[in-house]
């Protein structure tokens, strides 16, 4: 499974020791102004530059407005610039026929796309029917609307097959994203925060404290040599 970090703020790309090697970051218009950024194409040219000076593969940026023109403008700048840096560059638009215009250019211009939102299996085959090479459900938001978060996945991993791979969104435990590597779920989006906690374990602290305890016993009842 391919991780991505759920952030618009660089300094959360690059993730301490015992970390797995990130794939790329993602971000949307929310988490850029959480970041405390301006949704602009300027912003998101910093970000692209930030991301190849972090040494990541990927970068996902989601275009703020259903504007074909102003579409068109931002992706031949920003296009250019990941070539150039070589960064992989994808494009985000919302899971709706608003955005169909766009889905369009983007695949016009060979750059990766990704429909975020998708939120129940007509919204998935539509996804897919506009040849999105990642669909991204917030797993998070549908439990919390009462969906079968997990009937979803599954049809998001069959899809895998046809080309439009899964990239989870909004996982807020272990217990999840276990869950999601068990069913071949191709990437997910996480925050840098939780892929951090977990690179430390209270079960894993425990053994290593009892084996470091037992070898010193052993050592001492051995004596020097």
């Amino acid at each position: 499974m391919k991780l991505f970090v759920d952030s618009a703020d660089h300094r959360h790309w690059q993730l301490p020791p015992g970390c797995p090697r990130i794939a790329g970051a993602t971000t949307n218009p929310t988490l850029v102004r959480r970041a405390g950024l301006s949704v602009t194409l300027p912003t998101y040219r910093r970000l692209l530059g930030q991301a190849a000076d972090a040494g990541l593969g990927a970068l996902m940026l989601q275009l703020p407005r259903a504007d074909l023109q102003e579409a068109h403008a931002w992706m031949d700048v920003l296009q250019k610039q990941s070539a150039d840096a070589g960064v992989q560059l994808t494009i985000k638009l919302p899971c709706h026929a608003d955005w169909a215009p766009l889905m369009a250019a983007v695949r016009a211009r060979d750059l990766s796309l990704l429909i975020t939102g998708v939120a129940n299996p007509v919204q998935l085959l539509w996804s897919r029917q506009q040849r999105a090479h990642y669909v991204a459900p917030y797993l998070g938001r549908l439990e919390a609307a009462g969906r079968d978060v997990w009937a979803l996945v599954g049809a998001c991993v069959a899809m895998q097959a046809q080309g439009t791979d899964l990239l989870a969104a909004s996982i807020a435990s272990a217990d999840v994203l276990t869950r999601l590597i068990a069913v071949g779920a191709a990437a997910a989006t996480l925050k840098a925060e939780l892929i951090t906690s977990l690179a430390t374990d209270p079960v894993t602290d425990q053994a290593m404290a009892q084996f470091a305890q037992d070898g010193q016993a052993s050592l001492s009842a051995a004596g020097p040599g």
